[in-house]
């Protein structure tokens, strides 16, 4: 267990520097008035506007960097920097969220899959730990808990994965209508794409330490069977 220790110490070490970096960020360019003057629900309602969704509703939420759009009863969620907000951060996030709305507008490939996904990882990841664990102590006994174990987080890892084009596609989107209908300037669009970019990196070490993990459970599982 001890190549599973390493990976998770190295997987948390980078994850919270990127996520550090991330709220400098986001907190350097929230200081900064965008030209415009528009607040991230106003950039919000017309990005989905300009798109030609007026079903969705745009809301503000507790918490800090909690933003999301939900597809389910159709809401682009804004935390209250980003809701009020009348900075490049605020901008950048709200038209990101958009840009999921816009995903989910137009059937995009990867976000429909995705959410297909969904239902099946909720009910898996209630139990794939304690599986993997119980295959683990079972290893010299039975393979197959391991195997369904892997198999499990086989199915998480490709959704941290899946997620990755989904979250660099709403960001391309949204960088593409802020500078399109001039809501940002130049350097205003600069403060956005770089925000977005170290927001993307969260789901990028995500994904890789995911795969990490698999790649230490599928060595375990090669290796218990090499023994039989």
């Amino acid at each position: 267990m001890g190549g599973a220790y390493l990976i998770a110490i190295v997987v948390m070490i980078v994850s919270w520097i990127v996520s550090w970096r991330l709220k400098s960020k986001f907190k350097e360019y929230s200081q900064i008035g965008l030209t415009s003057g528009l607040s991230g629900a106003e950039i919000a309602e017309k990005m989905l506007h300009d798109n030609g969704i007026f079903d969705v509703r745009v809301l503000s939420v507790e918490g800090q960097l909690t933003d999301h759009y939900n597809p389910v009863d159709k809401t682009v969620n804004l935390s209250p920097d980003v809701y009020y907000g009348r900075s490049a951060a605020a901008a950048a996030v709200a038209a990101h969220e958009c840009g999921h709305a816009v995903q989910h507008a137009t059937a995009y490939g990867a976000l429909m899959f995705r959410s297909r996904m969904v239902p099946v990882l909720s009910v898996a990841s209630s139990y794939m730990q304690w599986i993997i664990l119980i295959g683990i102590l079972l290893m010299n006994t039975t393979l197959i808990p391991l195997t369904i174990g892997v198999a499990l987080f086989g199915l998480t890892t490709l959704f941290s994965f899946v997620t990755l084009p989904v979250e660099f596609d709403a960001s391309r989107r949204a960088l593409a209508w802020i500078d399109r209908k001039g809501i940002v300037t130049s350097r205003e669009h600069t403060m956005a794409k770089d925000a977005l970019w170290w927001a993307a990196m969260t789901y990028v070490v995500a994904a890789v330490g995911s795969l990490a993990t698999l790649l230490y459970y599928v060595s375990l599982l090669m290796g218990g069977r090499r023994d039989d």
